[in-house]
């Protein structure tokens, strides 16, 4: 049976460590929107023209365009045994617009990753990614002070939205736009949530329990 996943969380909850650890033990790609912009702009693709032009004029990706790049993402063999979404749905209209797009290729598992504000707000604040590659420092190396990235070297610094003041209104607008998701998605039999104020390796174990618990009870 194909694992066609989604995972959710406000900034911080640490959704995109878990849905890369998730596509890496389960076989399956990791999709998010960044990257799926980034490829669809490389390859040149109509759409992918459109993502250009909208973002050269600094503005947002519409959910029809956002939507159209994720199908097109979607149709490649690599997803056909299943995905982790990070990073998409969005919106309540990204959401209608995927039930369309996996219809007839099994349940959609949705998962929500719940973390205090307070907590979000610690992780946020204390975060370090590399300045030359991007990628998010390990929070035990950040947590003791390390200055450089355990990948490539790089120095690590704080991200500019990583600011305390960003983060809460970061956080206000997830819990306006975002959170309506779950409403959309939480009474439907393939919904859970774990807690994600818990150990990277403990909201893992968890995840893992959540989607077996989903997928011990789906029609074969």
């Amino acid at each position: 049976m194909a694992l066609n996943l989604v995972v959710l969380g406000p900034p911080g909850a640490g959704k995109g460590t878990q849905a890369e650890r998730l596509a890496r033990t389960r076989g399956i790609p990791r999709i998010s929107t960044g990257d799926i912009l980034r490829e669809a702009v490389s390859a040149d693709t109509p759409l992918g023209r459109e993502v250009q032009a909208v973002m050269a004029r600094g503005e947002l990706v519409s959910d029809e365009v956002m939507s159209g790049i994720v199908r097109e993402r979607l149709d490649r063999p690599d997803a056909r045994a299943g995905f982790v979404l990070d990073g998409y749905p969005r919106t309540v209209p990204q959401a209608e617009a995927l039930d369309r797009i996996v219809d007839g290729r099994g349940p959609l598992i949705v998962v929500d990753i719940e973390v205090p504000e307070a907590e979000l707000v610690r992780r946020l604040t204390a975060r370090l990614i590399c300045a030359s590659c991007g990628a998010n420092a390990d929070p035990e190396a950040a947590a003791v002070g390390a200055a450089r990235c355990r990948r490539c070297g790089g120095a690590l610094v704080q991200r500019p939205d990583d600011d305390g003041r960003i983060v809460l209104e970061r956080l206000r607008v997830y819990a306006r736009q975002t959170r309506p998701l779950v409403d959309y998605y939480r009474w439907r039999p393939t919904f859970r949530s774990v807690d994600g104020a818990q150990t990277p390796d403990r909201v893992a174990a968890d995840l893992a329990r959540a989607i077996d618990s989903v997928q011990e009870g789906a029609p074969r």
